[in-house]
């Protein structure tokens, strides 16, 4: 089986490829760069031995991703490809609903006219809105998204769901992530972010390599056990494992399902720090600042349907997701820039 990647040059998309390759699939990559490095595809190779096919494109040229599908036998498609910097999406909403829903529906009308009917979209625990209580079920009403970005991820599920009640070939796996974290045991891919990071454990490594002076807390007032936010931090090669387990499933399957990618534990801003801190034998400052508009106290994931349907649940535990995010900072303290 081909499987195309769109986005697949990126943090998750990349982990995903190599678990792919190393299951025996074919992987097609189409990314047009804009969040990621071109190096990563010479990394992948190291790793696996194989080489991805690779398209520099816009997801959302229907011209561009039309010569992919013509050129490459495509059985399955999981899209990554999308703007995901949430603070970025409230300043810019136009430029996240543009992209985000264009690439969907370019890819929906090429899978149509080729007659691929594999999807797995790279979804969001952002679905789930402000309101809803912990642990997160698949189950629960979604809406209420706090930003644009979870909006579009909201409104491609229903994409999704429509072209999949017209379309009864059509299998489509909608995977809610939780927060990614880590990086591949080898050190030579992992999370590089543009400029100050956005998430949590890229800014503990900057600041353990000394790129950063201190890490910044916002909020120590939350109804949690220490007062920080708490999240379901997931390392990305159990989900990398979640993705090569839906694609299976998908090819078996039809309809629509929605499935949860978490550990189920919820972890606070400074059990990550003590995690690192004891993982990696480094002391990382910390100033608590103020709470950020838009940032919930705490949510986690119910992962039973994950383990039901797909057979899967996370295997890496807190310090194994610190140990290799440093070991991938410390071997490429300039990311993919030599």
């Amino acid at each position: 089986m081909n499987i195309l990647l769109t986005g697949g040059a990126g943090f998750i998309g990349s982990h995903t490829c190599v678990e792919l390759l190393n299951s025996g699939y074919g992987v097609v990559i189409a990314d047009d760069l804009s969040n990621s490095k071109i190096q990563v595809i010479d990394r992948i190779e190291e790793i696996t031995g194989k080489r991805p096919v690779f398209y520099k494109i816009d997801v959302s040229d229907k011209p561009a991703l039309d010569v992919v599908f013509k050129e490459n036998d495509i059985d399955a498609v999981v899209h990554f490809a999308g703007y995901k910097a949430v603070g970025e999406s409230c300043t810019k909403p136009l430029k996240y609903y543009r992209n985000n829903l264009d690439t969907t529906l370019t890819l929906l009308e090429l899978m149509e006219k080729y007659d691929v009917n594999s999807f797995i979209f790279s979804s969001s625990a952002t679905v789930y809105g402000a309101d809803a209580p912990v642990p997160y079920t698949e189950g629960m009403q979604t809406g209420g998204c706090t930003n644009p970005y979870g909006w579009t991820k909201y409104m491609i599920e229903q994409i999704l769901k429509d072209a999949s009640a017209a379309n009864e070939k059509l299998s489509v796996v909608l995977l809610r992530y939780f927060n990614p974290i880590g990086a591949h045991s080898s050190g030579k891919i992992g999370e590089d972010p543009s400029g100050i990071p956005n998430n949590l454990l890229p800014y503990i490594t900057q600041v353990a390599s000394g790129k950063l002076s201190e890490l910044g807390v916002f909020g120590n007032d939350y109804e949690t056990h220490d007062g920080t936010g708490v999240r379901d931090y997931i390392h990305v090669c159990d989900l990398a494992d979640g993705h090569v387990l839906s694609v299976k499933y998908a090819a078996e399957h039809k309809g629509v399902q929605e499935i949860n990618l978490g550990t189920g534990v919820g972890y606070s801003v400074l059990d990550v720090v003590n995690a690192f801190e004891q993982a990696n034998d480094i002391k990382i400052p910390y100033a608590i600042k103020p709470r950020r508009d838009g940032d919930l106290p705490e949510y986690y994931a119910d992962a039973s349907k994950a383990l039901k349907l797909l057979g899967w649940s996370a295997k890496r535990d807190l310090k194994a997701m610190c140990r290799d995010s440093w070991n991938w900072q410390k071997n490429n303290p300039n990311g993919y820039e030599y």
